[in-house]
């Protein structure tokens, strides 16, 4: 994986250039090389090894806390003490104002040595958000002791009778007192309710679990605003802390209800939280004690900042548990012997051409077979496809912090629209690439003796993670594409135009240069297509194809660009002249095998096509 990293961060996206400003001044190639040298260290010694033990071994509930192997407990204390979890962050506050890109690359590591047991990704983001919309001493209380690795972090959102549907959130936070009281940590509320699928929700790998909630605060009447303008964020730490973060040595009514039992992630614990169950009464009161952060009614807005955030995250555990499958078929093919050439081309019989095989001959390994390459050439060009997709993004973020304001808008504005992208395209199609996978290692793929069953478990629930595919959808096809007057998919068009243009003058590159041509043509006139009749039901009962279709134009753009950037280079070894030749041929297989796809997908999208939305119930 470190070859393919390595060509996307500098023969690609540039990643040096970014120390000629203020922020990454102290910065240069070497160390982050060192970065990503010791995560990929860290990861192959203390994560890579347990990634069966901890599938095998899942989280246990002994009905007052929450048991890991100490393998978990070994690897959260390797990341932590490795400074990832404040990589971003200010030097004054101990981080080491790392471009996000490259954090994003070295964090990849973890997350194809086990995603399940997890690196900081809730954690960070967690803080992040507490940064951007936290009061200082909220800052300094929990993000700062969140980035250290002495506390850690959730996001709570989901419940069991809401689901994705926030608006519907009915866990209930009513002020302490007979106002908005201010405690020195922020306007103290009591919460009642129950959050669902709250991963690493209850676990004993930090001295204390900082919660961030949605609630709702009940209006004059007692009634709870309907919709998601009456939700409000807090803090809600497991063990209750002082304004100098010491544990106070009470705990919080945070209970948890019990673990959910996965497909995959077995070694991250997916938990049921109640608050506000009467267990605990902190401060001799019932209810969680939650403190408000930033202004009541705010909190989605609040929210959003964590969940973009843990969206590329999601693209990027997807893309790394492909990539690992990847890897293991494709050493897996190298040495598993099994059938011979196919003799006799142009031999003719009455029946049609004549195939033979001389049996005398010894057997080949299977990657000689053309459709074993087939299948790995699809894992590569989705995988590889994918983490060059999702360090754009992340390139996208440092640009948007430290550009110049007219390429900081720009950023800000292509990242609108790549999000949905970014999160759903790697969680389907590197999946997928997790399938081929099995396929490729035929019965053995489907036994536990060999890995990549557990990879395909694992990525399953990144479909779901933080939004589902339709969700995504929605928010591609009715949100972003349309917000501004179209403003961010013309800004994307053109940006996908001046590649064409470079790449329609370089010899070999043309022919894909056409495609990409034709398909973002298509793409833009099915959009037009969709919103024709203005109305939302009639345009957004396909948008989960026309995802599908704007996914795979995206990837197309992105090996266009990739390839350019292989034909330019100059290969000084046989390794590089490979590598180059690799990444030429899946920009190839993906142009003429996957490309094509998109005209299914748009042309019911482009057609309005009713059968979904007037699909009735007792038809099924």
């Amino acid at each position: 994986m470190r070859p393919i990293v390595d060509f996307l961060l500098n023969d690609w996206l540039n990643v040096t250039s970014l120390t000629e400003r203020a922020r990454f001044a102290d910065h240069g190639a070497e160390t982050f090389a060192q970065v990503l040298d010791t995560c990929e260290r860290i990861a192959r010694e203390k994560y890579a090894p347990f990634n069966r033990l901890v599938d095998t071994q899942e989280p246990h509930f002994d009905g007052e806390k929450v048991t890991l192997p100490q393998a978990t407990h070994d690897a959260w204390k390797a990341y932590a003490e490795s400074g990832m979890l404040s990589a971003a962050q200010d030097y004054d506050i101990g981080g080491m104002q790392l471009p996000y890109v490259v954090e994003a690359a070295a964090n990849g590591f973890f997350g194809k040595a086990s995603v399940s047991i997890g690196a900081g990704m809730l954690t960070t983001g967690n803080a992040n958000l507490l940064m951007a919309h936290g009061s200082p001493l909220q800052q300094q209380v929990f993000a700062l002791n969140e980035f250290s690795g002495r506390f850690s972090g959730t996001m709570c959102l989901s419940e069991p009778q809401a689901g994705s549907s926030l608006s519907d959130v009915a866990t209930r936070a009513t002020p302490d007192g007979a106002g908005f009281e201010q405690d020195p940590l922020g306007a103290r509320f009591r919460l009642v309710g129950n959050k669902m699928w709250i991963s690493a929700g209850e676990h004993e790998l930090t001295e204390n679990i900082i919660h961030l909630v949605l609630a709702k605060i009940p209006g004059e009447d007692g009634k709870l605003v309907p919709g998601v303008k009456g939700i409000s964020l807090f803090i809600v730490p497991k063990h209750m802390v002082g304004t100098d973060g010491a544990l106070t040595g009470e705990r919080n009514d945070v209970v948890l209800a019990g673990l959910n039992h996965k497909c995959g992630w077995r070694g991250t614990t997916n938990t049921l939280l109640n608050f506000g169950e009467g267990k605990f009464k902190p401060q001799g009161q019932g209810g969680a004690i939650g403190y408000l952060v930033g202004e009541p009614g705010q909190g989605l807005k609040y929210m959003f900042h964590m969940m973009n955030e843990a969206r590329i995250g999601v693209g990027i555990a997807a893309t790394m548990l492909g990539m690992a499958g990847y890897e293991a078929s494709l050493a897996y093919a190298r040495q598993r012997p099994q059938g011979r050439p196919i003799a006799g081309a142009g031999a003719q019989a009455e029946s049609g051409p004549k195939v033979t095989k001389d049996a005398a001959r010894p057997q080949v390994p299977i990657i000689e077979h053309a459709d074993v390459k087939r299948m790995l050439l699809a894992q590569k060009s989705y995988c590889e496809g994918a983490l060059a997709l999702e360090l754009y993004c992340a390139r996208l973020v440092d640009e948007a912090h430290t550009g110049t304001p007219e390429a900081a808008a720009e950023a800000s504005l292509l990242l609108e629209v790549l999000t949905p992208i970014a999160k759903s395209w790697p969680s389907e199609w590197c999946l997928e690439a997790n399938s081929l996978a099995i396929q490729v290692h035929g019965g053995y793929g489907y036994t536990r003796d060999f890995p990549v069953e557990q990879y395909w478990r694992d990525n399953r629930l990144n479909m779901i993670h933080e939004g589902t595919h339709g969700i995504q959808a929605l928010d591609l096809l009715g949100r972003k594409v349309v917000m501004q007057g179209g403003a961010g998919l013309k800004l994307l068009a053109g940006r996908m135009s001046d590649t064409i243009t470079r790449a329609g003058q370089v010899d070999g590159l043309a022919a894909m240069a056409n495609g990409l041509a034709a398909a973002v043509q298509q793409l833009g006139a099915a959009t037009k297509s969709a919103w024709a009749t203005g109305n939302p039901e009639e345009a957004l009962a396909n948008a989960t194809p026309y995802l599908q279709a704007f996914g795979h134009v995206v990837l197309s753009w992105i090996w266009l660009e990739l390839a350019l950037v292989a034909k330019a280079s100059q290969p000084v070894t046989d390794e590089h002249a490979a590598r180059n030749a690799g990444l030429l041929a899946a920009a190839r297989y993906f142009h003429v095998y996957e490309l094509p796809k998109i005209g299914a997908w748009l042309n019911v999208v482009a057609a309005r096509e009713p059968v979904c939305r007037e699909m009735q119930d007792a038809w099924f």
